[in-house]
Order: structure tokens, then sequence, then C-alpha cells
């Protein structure tokens, strides 16, 4: 292309976005979404908003860490600078050549982003993100240089530039600026500078060697040493402050061989694997885990069936319940913790809401029991996903030192669902059975966004990974630290590499090895992740056992579950005995106590045995027939009613029994009759105290039957599941973002359609201003000759907008006209419009 067809360099990042196709514009947006949040009325606006500091901060921290460099790069570079100038400070002398290669790509990345705009002759950084990343006193550059000569003299007197251009081998000059301009030149020229350090004392050398790398500040005495005398007297050090020098920017980059950087990282660290196994075993170990986190739940949300632990006044669980639950998981604190929230998130348990407010099961929790097992594993898996809240918090402090409780507030980090999925993309990336390296992971995360949640002391990204890693081996997700082919299904990930990813092409234009990449997963929609979730559901069904119908009946009053059990089955089972130990084998112990739990919940002693006959694999033993029988003799011949209480027997002598034990003293009983005793306590304390004692009364109702106890489900009302907290704005789909790129081009085609002089606003974006009689006459003039217009339109909401229209008709107090903006014709009221102005006459 010749200079004469060569489009006009933009003088604006404005203007470079006006050149900007709706690809390219879309592309930012959607990488920068708080852009359009609300949407801009012009190209102008969004060059303004692009530029703010809240905007860039944002931007700069979902860079990865070559990409920074660049940036960085260019903050310390000329304004503007070449592409050539920028690939020597990336690249150093030696021109690395991953460097070179990475380095059209890094700076593709930061045009994209809006943050650096002209062409490769005059390349510019956004004014706010050179003020972020230039270094400064009070805000060290990682690329640890110093201020330039121009800035480090800037407040030298004219006396003393001129005595270090002396002292340097220059000739002097007749003013400060040419003699800084003559400095700079020496410094930045190569072949002189090694001249001049040549003649250096090697002590003096070792004070530039320790400055060169950064900080790039020293102190001195008012006396200097010799070593440092010699590089004062040289510019080669330059005071900024009493007691204080600073290494020139232009002297360190020739120490450094141009280096703005001293490890320019082009290349993100590959996630290595540390173990390979085979994908059936990583297959069968997650479907393990992920069925006894499914038992885990369900043991949990048994648990808080009759009613939860009691909500904290703040909010929360208390640390005394949490330690209960984990009792009763046999887990750890921060086990259990995880299980609670996920058990939260997936919206199974909820406050109640009542004047005495408890945790309890939702309504969802029994629809989720319904289920088949892979199916709620899918459903506890997508809302760990997408969850916010992050256990690994709990017991930790928050900003006013309060302790973080499970179920509290404070838990919510909005970064934790983009951690996890990027963990297990990175995991998807290896080959089947590979199980990566944590600390790789780690470091290739840092790689990707060093900025990101990086506080000093405080690694947030790197301890929402860590935690990512653990729960995704409790869920099942992955089984022996590798990926399971359910969990890959899960992510909407592709198949895993069948190679080694070193020996994989990286795509297109891009010859690095595959995890010297970043591997993206695209963020799934709603839908799309309900088919992945469906999916990865499918892959894990035959995975998980069938549950069975039968168990094991032992001579010791004990049955071994040799599996999982269908529900009717372990529901009756858990009321007739008690859980002794889990595992691969549930063992369940039949005692006096659970058999009389039976019987209270309505049971009789044949229905009992005909329970266990049927589903039974081994003989029914005598001692478990003979307990049954005994305890259904007893139950029920003591009978307790209300009075206060009282207790009625047909046999005498119990009674007589029961008033000679001591045990019986706190009851207050005292005889009514031959066959009633009453008690000064209330049935159910009654009751508790004479089972104690070894009886096995029955409770009965007014009307003398017997009442028949049942576990009563506790549920909350209705609830959602606690919506997560968004990182920011959300990113536009098509439809709003085809809007968005509608309004804004229209917008700026209002705001630059260039206008007849003396008929416009001088201020740009400011309204035209008209009389009625004049916006009238102009209106009908324009009918009539079919010109365009300017205008300016308030509409009812108050909102003010620039349209250019063609007027087709003026009646009744509105102009019916094509609306160039809108592609569209439009009716408008009159009295909205603030002005008109016409259109210059070579305007498009």
């Amino acid at each position: 292309m010749s200079t004469e067809d060569r489009p006009p360099a933009p003088r604006s990042l404005a203007e470079a976005l006006r050149g900007r196709d709706d690809v390219s514009l879309g592309a930012l947006l959607r990488s920068r979404p708080d852009l359009i949040t609300p949407v801009p009325t012009d190209l102008t606006q969004l060059a303004t908003r692009a530029g703010t500091r809240a905007s860039v901060v944002r931007a700069l921290e979902r860079l990865d860490r070559f990409t920074l460099q660049t940036a960085e790069a260019l903050a310390v570079a000329a304004d503007p600078a070449t592409y050539d100038e920028l690939l020597g400070l990336v690249a150093g002398d030696d021109a690395d050549p991953a460097v070179v290669q990475a380095l059209p790509h890094a700076l593709g990345v930061l045009r994209e982003q809006a943050l650096v705009w002209g062409g490769d002759d005059r390349l510019r950084l956004v004014r706010t993100a050179r003020e972020l990343l230039a270094p400064s006193p009070q805000h060290p550059s990682p690329t640890g240089l110093g201020p330039t000569v121009q800035e480090a003299t800037a407040g030298m007197s004219p006396g003393r530039i001129q005595e270090i251009v002396t002292a340097a081998g220059l000739p002097s000059t007749h003013d400060s600026v040419s003699a800084v301009t003559s400095l700079t030149e020496l410094f930045t020229d190569r072949g002189r500078m090694a001249a001049l350090l040549a003649g250096a004392p090697a002590d003096s050398l070792d004070v530039l060697e320790r400055l060169v790398w950064g900080p790039p500040y020293g102190q001195v005495t008012a006396d200097p040493a010799p070593r440092l005398r010699w590089l004062l007297d040289r510019g080669l050090l330059l005071p900024t402050a009493p007691g204080t020098v600073v290494l020139p920017r232009e002297v360190a980059l020739h120490l450094r061989r141009g280096l703005a950087h001293r490890t320019p990282e082009p290349v993100p660290p590959a996630v290595e694997a540390v173990a390979v196994h085979r994908p059936q075993v990583v297959d069968s170990t997650a479907a393990g885990q992920a069925y006894t986190a499914l038992a885990t739940v369900e043991e949990l949300l048994k648990d808080w069936d009759e009613g939860g632990p009691a909500v904290l006044r703040a909010g929360g669980l208390s640390v005394r319940d949490l330690k209960r639950t984990a009792v009763a998981l046999d887990v750890p604190e921060p086990v259990a913790a995880f299980w609670v929230e996920l058990a939260y998130a997936a919206g199974l348990i909820a406050p109640d809401g009542e004047a005495d407010e408890r945790y309890a099961a939702t309504p969802a929790y029994d629809e989720w029991l319904e289920l088949p097992a892979a199916e709620r594993w899918s459903r506890l898996v997508t809302a760990w996903l997408a969850a916010t809240r992050t256990a690994g918090l709990v017991g930790g402090r928050d900003a006013k030192d309060r302790t973080l409780s499970a179920l509290g507030a404070g838990l919510d980090r909005s970064a934790a669902p983009e951690v996890r999925h990027r963990v297990l993309a990175l995991l998807a990336g290896l080959p089947e059975g590979a199980a990566p390296a944590a600390e790789s992971v780690l470091a290739r995360l840092r790689w990707e966004r060093p900025l990101r949640g990086a506080q000093p002391g405080d690694d947030l990204r790197g301890r929402l990974a860590e935690w990512a890693l653990s729960e995704a081996e409790l869920l099942g997700v992955t089984g022996r630290g590798a990926l399971s082919a359910h969990g890959r299904a899960l992510l909407g990930a592709p198949a895993a590499p069948a190679k080694s990813p070193e020996a994989e092409p990286s795509g297109p234009g891009d010859k690095l090895p595959v995890h010297h990449r970043p591997a993206h997963v695209p963020t799934l929609s709603a839908t799309e992740q309900a088919v992945a979730s469906a999916a990865a559901a499918r892959l894990l069904t035959p995975l998980l056992p069938e549950p069975l119908d039968h168990v094991l009946l032992q001579a010791d009053l004990t049955a071994v579950a040799p599996g999982p059990l269908q529900r009717p089955l372990a529901d009756t089972l858990g009321v007739l005995a008690d859980v002794e130990s889990k595992g691969g084998a549930t063992v369940y112990r039949f005692t006096p106590g659970s058999v009389r739990r039976a019987l209270d919940a309505g049971q009789i002693a044949s229905d009992l045995h005909a329970f266990l006959a049927a589903h039974s694999r081994t003989p029914v033993p005598q001692p478990l027939t003979y307990l049954i029988d005994d305890v259904a003799r007893r139950h029920g011949h003591l009978r307790v009613g209300a009075a206060s209480a009282y207790v009625r027997c047909d046999d005498n002598a119990v009674l007589n029994e029961i008033l000679a034990d001591k045990r019986a003293s706190s009851l207050g009983l005292r005889r009514l009759a031959p066959t009633v005793l009453a008690a000064q306590t209330d049935p159910a304390g009654l009751l508790e105290g004479l089972r104690a004692m070894g009886f096995a009364p029955a409770a009965e109702s007014a009307e003398g039957d017997v009442l028949i106890t049942r576990a009563h489900a506790h549920r909350t009302p209705p609830r959602t599941a606690p919506e997560p907290v968004p990182d920011g704005p959300p990113v536009p789909d098509d439809t709003l973002l085809a809007a968005a790129l509608r309004a804004i081009r229209a917008g700026d085609l209002a705001s630059t359609t260039p206008r007849k002089p003396g008929t416009a606003p001088e201020v740009n974006g400011e309204l035209p201003r008209t009389g009625s009689a004049e916006t009238l006459a102009t209106m009908q003039a324009a009918v009539l000759t079919g010109e365009a217009l300017w205008i300016g339109y308030v509409n009812a909401e108050g909102a003010a907008s620039q349209r250019v229209i063609a007027p087709i008709r003026v009646e009744g107090g509105f102009v019916t006209a094509y609306d160039h903006t809108a592609d569209e014709v439009r009716t408008y009221p009159l009295h909205r419009i603030t002005g008109v102005a016409e259109l210059a006459d070579d305007a498009g």
C-alpha cells in the first residue's frame, strides 16, 4: 500500500475505535463488559470510559504475565514508541526467539482490550495505564527501572547539568535542555556508553551492578565515597533528594542489554504430570468418591431432618454445631464445612424462618432424593462449579477480625467459579489418567493472572486453586488427582489428548507446545451447562454400584449391607437397627432399643419377621428372632398417657416393682388404683425414665389407643439456592451486544456528522438549540428539499441524544422522518426536539 493510500493514523483512542469493525468492537465489549454498563452514547464516550482508572485496573488484572510485561515495557518506553523499540525492551539485544514470536500476540491483546492504540510506528499506551505502570518512587515498577535522565534532572541547576556533561566527555551547551538531550543520547548509544564504562573503577561498576535490576534508588552521605563520586560526576547516578540517588533508566537499560524485565516470560509454565494412571482406574476411583459424596450429603440431611442446628444471631453455624456435624459425618471440621456449604449452595438446606430459627432441609431435598444417583451428583457438582461461597474460608477472619462461620456472611469470593473452571480446564488439557503436580497448576495460574486477587502475603487465587483441587477429589470429579471422563464431560471439554501434550502443535500460527498456551474452555451458558451435566451423569451412571435389595444377617445380631441399599430397604433398616460402621459394606446392629424404635413407629413383630426374611440372603438367626419377640412381648405392656402423666398396667406386680425402684424417685410416682400410677412429670419424660429403667412402655392416646411415633421430617418453606456474587458485570450475550453496537454506531454517526458552519454548537456532544419557530421552518424546508438534518432529542424518560434524520412529513406537532442513526422511519414530537442544524454539503 502506498503512502497516499494508507489511512491516516488515529489521533486518539476514540478515532482508533472508530476505525474498528463490529467484530473487533464486539470482542472489546465482551472482554471488558463494564464498558457497556450502561451503553455509551457514542465511541467518544466509549473511549473515555475505557480510559477510566477502575476500568483500566480491571482490564490489567485480566492480562497474563507476558502481556502485562509488554504493557509495562511500553510504560517505560517513549510515548509514542515504535514496534522495534518495544521489541528491544522485551527481547533485549539478544532478541530471544520465544519473545519475538510471542510479542505480536501480546500486543494484539493489548490493542483488542483498548489498552494500546496506534500503528506499529506510533504505539501509545492508554494514559491511565501508563500512570499505573510507569515507575515512580511511591509505586515502583516490576521492571525495577527508575526515572529517565530528563525526569531525574528536572529540578537540577543548569550549572550542575553542565558539569555532568563536561565530566562525561561531552561538549558544553548553551542551555539545560540541549545538555540533557546530549547526555541522554550518550547513555542510549551502546558504543559510546561501553567506552565510558570501560574507564570506570571496578568498585563503581559494583555499585551499578547492585542497582541495575532494582530497586534503582540508593543512599549516599554528604561526602560520597570515591566510587560513588565517579558515578555522580558523570550522571551515571543522579540525586533525587538529599541523601538519595537513582540509576537513570537509560543507564540501566544499557547494563541490562536492553531488557525491561530481568526474566521475560513469553511462555506459560507447563502443567506437569506427576503420575499417570489407567483411565479406568481414575474413573472408577472418582465414581466411588462420587457415591461417598452422595452418601455424606444424605447423612448430613438425615441428621438435620427433624430440625438442624440453631442459626446464630449474626447468621451462620456455631463452632460447636460445626464440630458436632463433623463428628456425625466422621470427617475433619474443614471438610464438614465444605459439605454443609455444598448442600446450602445446592438449595438442599436453609434457615426455616421460625422465631427460634434453625437450619433444616428444604422441599427441594425431597425432590433431589427421588432422582437417580448420577443426576443427584450432577446437581451437586453443578452447584459447586457456580458457587461463589468458599468453604475454605471458614474459621478465618474477616476485615473486622470477626470469625467467619459456615453458612454465615463473608464467604463469597467472586473469583471462585472462574478459578474452579480454570483448574479443571488445565487438568482437561492433560492426557487421560494424568495427575498434575499442584505447584505446577498454581504456577500456571499465577502466570495467567499475575495481578488477579494477589495481595501482599495473601495469594487468594492460589488458595482458591488448592481448595478447588481438593474439593474436586472429594466430589469425584477427579480420581487419584486426574480428571475423570464424567468430570471432563461436566466442563463441556473435548476428549483428552492421547499423546503427551509436548508432541502436538498448539494451533495455526503458533508453534509453541500445547502446554505453553492457555487452554481456554469457553464459559457455558445455563442451557449448555445443563446439557454438559446430563452428559456427565450418563457417563457416571454405569460406574456407580446398583442399589441392592438384600442384606446378610449374622448370628451376632448384625446385618451387613454389601453395597448401597434400595431406598425403602435402607429407610426401614435404619429404623430397625443402628449403623455400627460404614465403608464399602455397612454394618447394622440390632438392639432392644432399635427394635423398640421400630415398634414405636407402628410395626408389629410379625411385620419385622417378614421384612427380615424377605430381604436377607442368609437365614434369620434365632437370636434376632428371640430379640424381636422378647421386645414385642413387653412393648406396650405399660401404657403412659396424659394426666400430667400416668402409667397403667394389668400386672400389679410390675407396678410394685416400679414403685420399689430407687431410679423412679425422680418421676414422682404414686398409686391411684391397683393398675394405675400417677406421675409428676410429662408423658415424654415418663416414657424416657421408664425406658432407662429397662421397661418397654408405650404411649397411648386419650381414647386408650397406642400412639405410633414416627420421626417428623421438618422442612423449611420453599427456598431458592443462594445466588452467586458476580465478578463484575456479566458478559453480554449476542442480542445485547448487537443492540449495544447499533446504539453506539448510531450515536457516533449523529455526533460526528459534519454540520454547516455557524449552525451547530462548538462544544462536541452538546445538543443543538433553536427556537420552536426556527425548528418548524427548517423541518418543513427539509421536507421539500429532501435534505438530512441533525437534531437534538429528549425522550419521555428525559434521556438526551443526537440524531441524523431526513424529514418526510410535518403535521399535527409531529415530524415523520427516516432516522439514519436507527436505520428506520420514526415519528418525533416537535416539542421534544431541542434544536436542529443543517448538515454540511459533503456530509455522507
